[in-house]
C-alpha cells in the first residue's frame, strides 16, 4: 500500500461534527461580514430588487429597522450606498449634506454607531446622470484629476457626516492620497480609508445597478481593471496601501480568489473582498429553483473566500449567515438568548 495506508486514514479527522469543528482551518464570525445596504431618497417603505431576491432599498424608517436587526446579530459593519431622486453631471448630491447618503450615515451613526463600523461608499456613479464613477471630461472620457477633486469633497462631506471608514470605489489613480489628504486637512485624520484596490471589470454586476438606479451607458473598463490581470490587481494593492489606504479590498470575491490570496499573502494592511451582487443572485436564484441549499451554498461560499484570505466580507447574505452562525453556537452552548447574543458581541462562549 502507498501513504502508509491503512495506518494513515485522514477520515479519523472528518468522523463527527466535533472532530470537524475541532480541526477546522477556518472559522466564519459574525463580526467579520458587513452588509452593504441601499437608502432610496424620497422612499415611504423600502422598494424590492428584484435581480437580488430578499434585499431592498430601503426608506429611511426601513433603514433604521435593518440597522438595528444587522446590530442585533453583530455584523462587523455596514457599507451604505445612496440611492438620489436627482441626479446631474457633477454628481452633486454626492457632498450636499442633505443628500441621501449624507443623512443614511447620520442616521445610522445615531442608531447603531456604537455596535457595528458605519462605512460609506464614495463613488459618483449614483449621483452623476451618466453613471460613471467619475466626472467627464470634453471628449466623454472619465476625468482622473478632475474627479479626484470631487473626491476630496466627498470625503470630508461623509466624514462630517459621521462615516467611521470611507470606502473608495472609483478605481481613480491617486484616490486615497487625495482623500487622505483631504480628510487630514480637515481634521479627520482618525477617519479610516477603505480602498477598493482591485476592483475588476466584471459581468457579475448587473444587479447592482438595479440596486443603486445606475443610469449608466456603456461600460468602466477604463478605470476598472481587466478580468485577465492579476498582476495588475496586486499592484493597484501596492499603490493603495502606499497611499495610505487602511484596508484593501478585493472586488468580485468569486473569479478573482487567485488575487485575494495573493494580496493576503502580502499586504501589510486587512484585506477584505466583496461578494457582489451577482454572486449572490445566482446563489439565490439557484436555491429558489430547488437546485441547491441557499444557506448551505452561501456559507460555503464565504468560507471559501475567508480560506482564499480575506478578514472580513461584503456580503448581501451577512444578517442570514450571522444569525445562522449564532444559532450553532448557542446549540453548542446552553442554548439561551443570553448565551448567543454573548458569543455575538465577545466572540467567546459563556464561561
Amino acid at each position: 500500500m502507498t501513504g502508509r495506508f491503512p495506518q494513515v486514514r485522514p477520515r479519523r479527522l472528518r468522523a463527527t461534527p466535533a472532530m470537524r469543528r475541532l480541526v477546522a482551518e477556518t472559522r466564519l464570525h459574525p463580526a467579520e461580514l458587513v452588509l452593504p445596504m441601499f437608502i432610496r431618497e424620497g422612499a415611504t417603505d423600502a422598494v424590492d430588487i428584484s435581480s437580488m431576491p430578499g434585499v431592498q432599498q430601503h426608506s429611511l424608517d426601513s433603514f433604521r429597522r435593518a440597522l438595528v436587526d444587522a446590530a442585533s446579530v453583530g455584523v462587523g459593519g455596514v457599507n451604505l450606498f445612496g440611492v438620489p431622486t436627482t441626479k446631474d453631471a457633477e454628481g452633486s448630491g454626492a457632498t450636499d449634506p442633505d443628500g441621501i447618503l449624507n443623512v443614511a450615515i447620520r442616521v445610522a451613526r445615531q442608531e447603531v454607531g456604537d455596535a457595528l463600523v458605519v462605512q460609506s461608499d464614495l463613488c459618483l456613479d449614483e449621483f452623476t446622470d451618466h453613471g460613471h464613477c467619475g466626472v467627464l471630461a470634453a471628449d466623454g472620457s472619465v476625468d482622473n484629476d478632475a474627479t479626484l477633486l470631487r473626491y476630496r469633497d466627498m470625503a470630508v462631506a461623509q466624514a462630517e457626516a459621521g462615516a467611521e471608514l470611507v470606502c473608495m470605489s472609483g478605481m481613480m489613480d491617486g484616490q486615497i492620497a487625495a482623500a487622505r489628504d483631504a480628510l487630514d486637512g480637515a481634521g479627520h485624520s482618525g477617519t479610516a480609508l477603505l480602498a477598493y484596490a482591485a476592483k475588476y471589470a466584471s459581468a457579475f454586476y448587473g444587479p447592482f445597478r438595479e440596486a443603486v438606479s445606475s443610469s449608466l451607458v456603456g461600460d468602466r473598463r477604463t478605470y476598472q481593471i481587466d478580468a485577465a490581470n492579476g498582476r495588475q490587481g496586486l499592484r493597484e494593492v501596492a499603490l493603495d496601501v502606499d497611499e495610505g489606504a487602511d484596508i484593501v479590498m478585493v472586488k468580485p470575491a468569486m473569479s478573482y480568489l487567485d488575487v485575494l490570496a495573493e494580496t493576503a499573502a502580502t499586504s501589510p494592511v486587512p484585506v477584505w473582498a466583496y461578494q457582489i451582487s451577482g454572486e449572490y443572485a445566482m446563489i439565490t436564484a439557484a436555491a429558489q429553483n430547488g437546485w441547491i441549499d441557499r444557506d448551505a451554498a452561501a456559507m460555503e461560499s464565504l468560507v471559501g473566500i475567508k480560506r482564499a484570505g480575506a478578514d472580513a466580507i461584503l456580503t448581501y447574505f451577512a444578517v442570514d449567515i450571522a444569525r445562522k452562525l449564532n444559532e450553532e453556537a448557542g446549540l453548542r452552548t446552553s442554548g439561551s438568548t443570553a448565551d448567543v447574543a454573548g458569543i455575538a458581541s465577545t466572540g467567546k462562549a459563556p464561561e
